[in-house]
């Protein structure tokens, strides 16, 4: 057939970009149809991880233990100096990627990420395996590199290691054929995760990728122009131009190959060139470049952790930017975990920071792209570090002068990358849509009568002795008070309809008991007492916490949710803030804190050296009318929800702020039949998920409600319904 023979005539590079371009047309056309084809895309993922570790187990023990003690000694020192320096100069670029990201407002919703506990950097657990075997299975990759290391330096003095050496050499060609086999799935690979993708994906998501892709291509240029050529040019006899003509041949092939293992040998061979043209061809400099060549292909080159840049990316992405102090145990992290592919890589590390799974899909979308610039970097990367060992080893490289070019090339970097933020700020159309999210929320259930009451009556002296449970019953009218701008809990949407996450419970309880609603404003906090007891409201809601005071004069029922204690900070202060240590330390520390004799008493505790600003209303603060406190220490979820209105500021945990109050609806002190069952109403709704389903919606932004399909041509042109 004409398909096929044109098919098979496209080279293996050539059909994956056309089986993208088929995916994203098929997810586009069909909509989320094409998401049932993401079970074909995991299964292709997980071809993709399978040979990884192993391969890095046997390349790295074999590619070491070739080597003989004696010029292991006189080669590896200088060549392990010359590739940390290496890293760290790609690390330190790595870092400075952010600065190109646009600087555009987001917020979102509670996450449960900000009150997980943080992954702790454990050296010896991920470093020192006491089980190989383990370390394997859980893809803990920096302790199967270091096992490895460990082996192959071992093997080095070893006797007789031709046999073992061999059997490296077998397994690993044969993992090799694994992964090239799994390479042919590629097409098919990319296919079913584009189409997925295309097809559920919102368009600011896949938009918001195209940031990431400048980024990278903008690093790429600069790695490849300025670092790794200027080090040879600065630190060692040969000259940019040379660096870049000679190597020219394998970057390109590199390139269109897709491996660099096929340009090893020309690497070998133009390397031995050059360094006969400078008079550096002897014993010592030949044994570097035969044996470096083919070792420090099983190390992370540049083009491979330049990868690592996603990780920074999907940070900024999902609104929660690494801290400063995460950048450590980003660096070694991120160096370490590169021994194996991206395909391990971006989910291990997605996993340590707490970022989301799902964000690795949209990195396999952009690695069809990424992947081959990789590759070509990688390439270059061999000439220059072979080039500089042997200079080191003939002691024609100069140290302070390959510091320099890295320093230029970071100053570069930085200034090109603050433009390229400002280019893609400019270029990238985007609007923040938050507050319009939240401020259109509806109830999700069937809305109970209601009604507003201005002045609510007080029951009669009969009716408050009478049990008031009976009493709401038999007016069929259940009375309501409520605390206005209590976000997410009670509050006014768009619509002036009373919403939010007690609004929705209440109106639940109504439905249940068949009764009407109405509702009081409660002006001040600290009043409901009173009302409660005169029977002007039956019950108080808007995320009121239990306090030991409020427990003298009213009764709380069990707790529904809990209020988890955090920051609410400028955007641009939320380093200063990560930790309570760092927070303790402050010359001046002023904080904002709910006007509440207990809250403030918590503060004392916790802050001891703050300075403390009461305020009423949480509004007070995010309009700016506390400019003097440098934070506000409030409910975390409801700070998420007024965070959303007001996006220049953020949520933040302080690392070792761990305090939580549980909040209730309020009822009339001594109404115990009330209480029961209300706490029996409560425990029910908990069993039966609803409670959860509320959480989710109000809390959370998790929508329950089916959504509008995707815009597709086949339901959105055709009308097919599919």
């Amino acid at each position: 057939m004409p398909v096929l023979r044109f098919y098979g005539r496209l080279s293996p590079f050539k059909r994956v970009i056309l089986a993208l371009i088929l995916g994203i047309s098929a997810g586009l056309f069909f909509g989320e149809l094409m998401g049932n084809l993401e079970i074909i895309g995991k299964a292709y993922i997980r071809l993709l991880q399978m040979t990884v570790l192993p391969y890095v187990l046997v390349s790295i023990i074999g590619g070491l233990g070739r080597l003989d003690a004696h010029m292991a000694g006189r080669i590896g020192m200088k060549a392990v100096r010359i590739i940390l320096v290496l890293w760290l100069a790609v690390m330190l670029t790595l870092i400075l990627l952010p600065l190109a990201y646009p600087s555009w407002e987001t917020a979102g919703f509670f996450s449960s990420s900000l009150v997980a506990e943080p992954t702790v950097f454990n050296f010896v657990d991920l470093y020192i395996p006491s089980n190989i075997f383990s370390s394997l299975s859980n893809t803990i990759v920096p302790a199967v590199v270091l096992f490895s290391l460990l082996m192959g330096v071992s093997l080095i003095s070893v006797k007789d290691k031709e046999t073992f050496i061999n059997l490296t050499s077998s397994v690993g060609d044969t993992l090799m054929g694994v992964a090239s086999f799994v390479a042919k799935l590629a097409p098919i690979g990319i296919f079913a995760i584009s189409s997925a993708a295309a097809g559920t994906l919102d368009p600011e998501e896949l938009g918001r990728l195209q940031v990431f892709l400048w980024v990278y291509l903008i690093a790429a240029a600069l790695l490849a122009f300025i670092l790794l050529p200027l080090i040879i040019h600065w630190a060692t006899p040969f000259s940019y131009r040379q660096i870049l003509s000679v190597s020219g041949e394998a970057v390109i092939t590199a390139l269109a190959t897709g491996t660099v293992l096929v340009v090893l040998p020309m690497i070998i061979e133009r390397t031995k060139e050059m360094l006969e043209k400078h008079d550096m061809d002897c014993e010592e400099t030949r044994s570097t470049v035969d044996v470096l060549v083919p070792t420090a292909y099983s190390f992370p080159s540049t083009g491979t952790l330049l990868g690592l840049g996603f990780i920074l990316f999907s940070s900024w992405y999902v609104g929660s930017p690494l801290s400063i102090d995460q950048y450590p145990s980003y660096i070694v992290m991120g160096a370490l975990t590169a021994f194996g592919s991206m395909a391990v890589a971006i989910p291990f590390l997605l996993d340590f920071f707490g970022l989301p799974a799902d964000q690795f899909q949209l990195y396999l979308l952009g690695s069809v792209v990424t992947a081959r610039f990789a590759t070509a970097l990688a390439a270059l990367h061999g000439f220059v570090v072979t080039l500089l060992v042997a200079s080191a080893v003939v002691r024609r490289l100069k140290w302070h002068r390959m510091f320099q070019a890295i320093g230029l090339h970071l100053g570069v970097t930085a200034v090109v990358m603050v433009i390229t933020g400002m280019l893609l700020t400019y270029l990238i159309p985007y609007e923040y849509e938050g507050t319009q999210t939240f401020e259109s929320m509806r109830l999700i259930g069937t809305p109970s009568p209601i009604k507003q009451i201005s002045k609510p009556q007080a029951l009669s002296k009969e009716e408050q002795a009478r049990p008031r449970l009976d009493v709401i019953r038999e007016r069929g009218v259940i009375r309501v008070g409520y605390f206005s701008n209590a976000l997410p809990y009670s509050f006014r949407n768009n619509k002036a309809d009373l919403v939010g996450y007690d609004m929705e419970i209440i109106n639940d309880l109504a439905l249940d008991l068949g009764l009407k609603i109405e509702f009081t404003h409660i002006k001040r906090r600290g009043t409901e007492d009173k009302l409660l007891s005169d029977g002007r409201i039956d019950i108080a809601i808007g995320g009121n916490g239990i306090t030991p005071d409020g427990a003298l004069t009213m009764t709380y029922t069990t707790p529904y949710t809990h209020h988890t204690a955090g920051l609410v900070v400028l955007d641009r202060y939320r380093d200063e803030f990560a930790t309570m240590e760092a927070i303790n330390e402050m010359e001046k520390l002023v904080l904002a804190v709910p006007d509440t004799d207990y809250y403030s008493r918590i503060v004392k505790k916790h802050f001891p050296n703050a300075e403390q600003i009461s305020v009423s209303n949480a509004r007070e603060f995010f309009k700016g009318m506390h400019k003097e406190a440098n934070a506000f220490i409030y409910s975390s979820e409801a700070a998420s929800a007024w965070g959303l209105l007001y996006p220049e500021y953020t949520v933040l945990i302080p690392k070792g702020l761990k305090f939580k109050i549980p909040a209730a609806f309020e009822l009339p002190k001594g109404e115990l039949a009330f209480v029961e069952y209300m706490n029996t109403w409560l425990l029910l709704k908990k069993e039966n998920g609803f409670l959860q389903t509320v959480y989710n919606y109000w809390i959370l932004g998790e929508d329950p409600q089916k959504k509008e399909p995707r815009w597709s041509v086949v339901r959105n042109v055709f009308g097919w319904n599919m």
